[in-house]
């Protein structure tokens, strides 16, 4: 071996002792740690704590047509004392026993829930606790910003929480500063947890929400320190197409309503006919106590139509060809037997109608026998056909949980007889709007939209416009005719069912949704309602759906309630009726047709 290999050799020896030394030296101080200096590590653990905090953002607000806020996150504070801060207790006469008699007197002032005798038993009492997780107390849970502002400048709390041990632990609460008005629409959050599960706040909790921040909390040598990480990024406001003062409007015409007829719930929207946007949708249920709130969306939820469902049989077996306006059909007082599915008029009488006074008297044995005439034997034809009218379509909505329609081909051979009137299928309150909207449109149907933009500090950061689901739904000479069957519903007052109310000898007494200020056309609709597996003849769901003004169709509204609880003196036309006449007048009073006497509360005329 050479004298450079020996050399080379010895190098290496020495490098890997070296490294070996250094290893041992690791394991020792791992093992002393772990061991001998154990409790000393842990004292200086628990000296300095960190602790990261969630910083949530400002949630956005929901705001209607004409930015009025209808949800909006309000700053509250939780007032803190933390008696454990070392200036409290510092000398013979502490700061604490020098200004706990101000404080709590300048409390008991600013806040006016209690004596600041309560409020300074309060204070001694963490102040003498020997328990230190007892000693950092809330005096006082969701103060608002101008309440939290006085209780800062009181005596010692001014100075700063390391001189008073006071300090404010801020979040948000959930307002809605119109109140009821379209609550559910609106939507909830999750108490303080920021997260939407209802209506809007649900929808777009994406863009409401916001970014969550992020602080650490440490705690060194006693003292507290909050140092941010990532700041928090506030929520995007929702703009809708409601309207607060319309919004205002048919949530008083339904609750005024139902309080008379005592209905379990009732469900009233208001369509722009041109545009399908949603100006107004109340949702009342009726408490134990027989007050009214909003408490489910009956809006989305489907349920058997009866008679209003009338309309759209006509205009299938219009549109198909099958007959016309001016075709008859003989009825009688006596019930009219179809197979084994018997079918009755609520005001029998043995008569002739023509399709269009069917439509108006409301007619069941009539719509029965036109239905089975066009399509027996091809029931699939008829729901076809009514598919192809748009009935059958699942709206988009920006409103969860909103149920699609049914309507199936019936499986034997009388359900296509009450199909005809109402019975055997399922429509929301919005798809029947919708649908009516697309009559009062020339046929036209348009998607209905509640939101128009979603936006932040001016910046649109998404649009939604209106959009056409169908061009036309039906033929012009079809639409024509239904809108002319409409009219007489309301105006024929023969035979119109939400014409005019008449005593046992015929005398007019009262107007059901007939208006002088503006002209309405629309349709009635009484359906008894199927409960543990029968129909029950004393309890109905009755609607009236209708659109103004008829010339040239602004709005389309409906008004539902369910189980009126005035057996037998409701009638759809005169409960319901009524309740969109008000709101049309109103609705075209508030758009400027119309002013309003001080005074006399005569409604006249623009010129």
């Amino acid at each position: 071996m050479s004298d450079q290999q020996k050399h080379t050799i010895a190098r290496f020896a020495i490098l890997y002792f070296l490294i070996m030394v250094g290893f041992a030296i690791v394991v020792v101080k791992i093992v002393t740690i772990q061991t001998a200096e154990r409790s000393l590590w842990q004292k200086v653990e628990a000296k300095q704590v960190k602790n990261d905090i969630v910083v949530m953002p400002n949630r956005g607000n929901i705001l209607d047509t004409h930015g009025n806020l209808l949800a909006t996150s309000i700053p509250l504070y939780d007032v803190r004392m933390d008696t454990r801060v070392e200036a409290l207790h510092l000398g013979g006469d502490t700061l604490f026993n020098k200004y706990v008699d101000s404080i709590a007197m300048g409390l008991s002032t600013i806040l006016g829930d209690t004596t600041a005798k309560v409020y300074r038993a309060k204070m001694v009492k963490a102040f003498n606790n020997p328990r230190k997780n007892r000693r950092d107390i809330v005096i006082k849970r969701s103060v608002n910003y101008i309440q939290m502002r006085a209780i800062e400048q009181l005596p010692l709390i001014k100075e700063g929480y390391y001189r008073s041990g006071f300090y404010f632990e801020d979040r948000h609460r959930r307002s809605k500063p119109y109140g009821s008005l379209g609550s559910r629409t609106i939507g909830n959050i999750y108490g303080e947890s920021g997260i939407g599960y209802a209506g809007l706040e649900k929808t777009f909790e994406s863009y409401l929400h916001g970014t969550e921040g992020l602080s650490s909390k440490q705690k060194v040598a006693g003292k507290k320190r909050v140092i941010p990480i990532r700041e928090a990024v506030d929520g995007a406001d929702v703009v809708t197409c409601l309207d607060a003062r319309l919004m205002d409007i048919c949530e008083t015409a339904l609750r005024n309503r139902l309080e008379i007829v005592k209905g379990e719930w009732g469900c009233c929207i208001l369509m722009e006919t041109r545009t399908g946007e949603i100006k107004a949708i109340s949702n009342l249920d009726r408490a134990q106590d027989g007050t009214y709130s909003e408490v489910s969306n009956h809006a989305v939820k489907r349920v058997e139509p009866g008679s209003i469902f009338k309309t759209m049989s006509l205009l299938a077996v219009l549109d198909d060809g099958k007959m016309d306006l001016t075709d008859t059909i003989s009825v009688t007082r006596e019930p009219w037997m179809y197979y084994d599915s018997r079918h009755r008029d609520s005001h029998p009488k043995d008569t002739v109608y023509t399709l269009r006074s069917a439509l108006a008297v409301s007619s069941n044995i009539a719509f029965a026998k036109m239905v089975t005439r066009a399509y027996e034997h091809k029931a699939e034809r008829y729901v076809d056909k009514l598919r192809r009218l748009g009935v059958c379509d699942s709206l988009e909505t920006e409103i969860p949980g909103a149920e699609a329609p049914r309507i199936d081909v019936p499986k034997d051979r009388v359900t296509l007889s009450k199909m005809a009137y109402g019975y055997s299928v399922e429509l929301s309150p919005l798809q029947i709007v919708t649908f009516y909207n697309a009559i009062a449109n020339n046929g036209k149907m348009m998607r209905p939209l509640l939101v128009k933009r979603v936006e932040k500090n001016g910046e649109v950061l998404e649009s939604y416009d209106t959009k056409t689901l169908r061009s036309r739904i039906g033929s012009h000479s079809a639409i024509k005719d239904v809108r002319a069957a409409l009219d007489d519903v309301v105006w024929d007052n023969n035979l119109g069912t939400a014409s005019v109310r008449k005593t046992p000898n015929g005398r007019i007494y009262g107007l059901k949704a007939q208006s002088d200020l503006v002209r309405i056309a629309g349709k009635t609709g009484t359906a008894q309602i199927f409960e543990k597996g029968r129909y029950h003849g004393d309890k109905h769901r009755i609607t009236f759906v209708g659109y103004f003004p008829e010339e040239e169709p602004e709005y389309t509204c409906i008004c539902m309630i369910n189980k009126p609880g005035t057996y037998p003196a409701y009638d759809a036309g005169w409960d319901c009726g009524r309740v969109v006449k008000q709101i049309a007048e109103q609705t075209m009073a508030y758009t400027g047709v119309y002013v309003l006497r001080d005074g006399k509360k005569v409604w006249q005329k623009v010129r």
